[in-house]
């Protein structure tokens, strides 16, 4: 067997030569890890809650006729868009054209009666005049022209009739919207007093989305308004932002428009209504949405860095936070909703505590660290639906 004492020898000597030195300045122990940190500093920060709801007409009016009859014509495509006042349906007009013509008769009569009556009265007054006649004759001639001036009325009122239930006849828009799909057809007898409409108009510009919130969350939160913990949103300021149910966002934003005063038994759920602009018609009546909606303001806010919370194997929060200047603790927090890429903390942390950013993943309690401080910018309110409101668990 060869051995080789002469040239393995130096090589360790040169070895604990090196080493000696580091071991000694350490102590034998690890060096501290590198860290980012941040001093919690507290500021104003929105509460937001992503409720469910659906899509809803602002307007919406079924197309009834105000006659009976036959109806011989539909102007409109199904589907399409619809003015005020545009024609739908036309009702056989015929038999409302000979109502017309009777009442314009019998106005023509009541005129001419009424013509002659008056003619009359002159006469009987200038034979009064004279003495000629007597006073009750004159007053006879005063009641028959009186009695032809109510005919007059009355003819001239029928024609007035006639004349608007022939107007009736050309079914009409009573809203601006979108027409659906015709419920009747050419050759069907619609009546006025009929349940039967014969279409459905529906404003979707803009449209409602009507969504509901559970009646503890909301006196939850007037209960923080009411303590001073919250701050009431500006009237008409309150932004509601919408997501469809494959998570991608509205373009536009709607402003919330009021909140039952009425707590449904059946569920337990307060309804919001908000109202958002819909110029592509993009948002249909009865489509499912997700509405996100700022309802308050908390002062004094402090916020977490989402890459700074870890959680334990119960699904706890936490996060750790610098002792003095190198020494780390493991802090269990409770989080609230998310804002962008942060945590809102509910409690657990203090204005000026400074938590670990980055490099938690290598520390354990009590480890030493060698801290580089890191700032963040206050981080406006996600539009990415994976950022919805959550609660942790303690």
């Amino acid at each position: 067997m060869i051995r080789f004492p002469s040239l393995l020898a130096p090589v360790a000597a040169l070895t604990l030569a090196l080493s000696a030195p580091v071991l000694a300045q350490q102590g034998g122990q690890m060096p501290p890890t590198p860290v980012s940190v941040l001093t919690l500093t507290p500021e104003e920060l929105p509460i937001i809650n992503e409720l469910p709801g659906r899509i809803s007409a602002t307007r919406m009016s079924e197309v009834r006729p105000r006659v009976s009859g036959i109806l011989v014509e539909r102007v409109f495509e199904q589907g399409s868009r619809v003015q005020e006042g545009d024609v739908l349906y036309r009702i056989d007009a015929a038999p409302f054209r000979v109502r017309v013509a009777s009442a314009e008769a019998s106005l023509s009569r009541a005129k001419a009666t009424l013509s002659n009556a008056q003619v009359e009265l002159q006469r009987q007054k200038k034979l009064r005049e004279r003495n000629v006649s007597s006073g009750v004759e004159l007053d006879n001639a005063e009641t028959l022209v009186a009695q032809a001036e109510a005919d007059v009325a009355i003819a001239d009122a029928a024609l007035a009739e006639a004349a608007l239930n022939l107007d009736y006849t050309e079914v009409r828009a009573p809203i601006t919207g979108v027409i659906g799909r015709a419920l009747v057809t050419e050759g069907a007898l619609v009546s006025a007093t009929g349940e039967q409409h014969l279409a459905l108009i529906q404003q979707l510009d803009p449209v409602y989305a009507d969504f509901t919130q559970s009646s503890s969350e909301l006196f939850q939160l007037k209960r923080a308004m009411a303590a001073g913990e919250l701050v009431a949103t500006a009237p008409g300021a309150a932004t509601v932002q919408l997501f469809f149910d494959d998570g991608s966002p509205y373009q536009h934003k709607g402003t919330l428009l009021f909140s039952e005063a009425a707590v449904d038994a059946t569920t337990g759920q307060v309804t919001l209504r908000g109202e958002f602009p819909n110029p592509e018609g993009d948002l249909l009546p009865g489509l499912y949405v997700r509405v996100r909606i700022e309802q308050a303001v908390r002062k004094n806010a402090l916020a977490v860095p989402q890459k700074a919370v870890m959680r334990d194997a119960q699904g706890n929060a936490q996060v750790y936070v610098l002792k003095d200047e190198t020494l780390v603790d493991l802090r269990r927090v409770r989080l609230g909703a998310t804002l962008g890429d942060r945590w809102l903390v509910e409690s657990g942390l203090e204005a000026g505590e400074t938590i670990v950013v980055e490099g938690a993943q290598k520390l354990y309690p009590g480890a030493t660290v060698a801290p580089e401080v890191v700032t963040t910018e206050p981080a406006p309110a996600s539009t990415d639906p994976a950022a919805a409101p959550a609660a942790a668990n303690e």
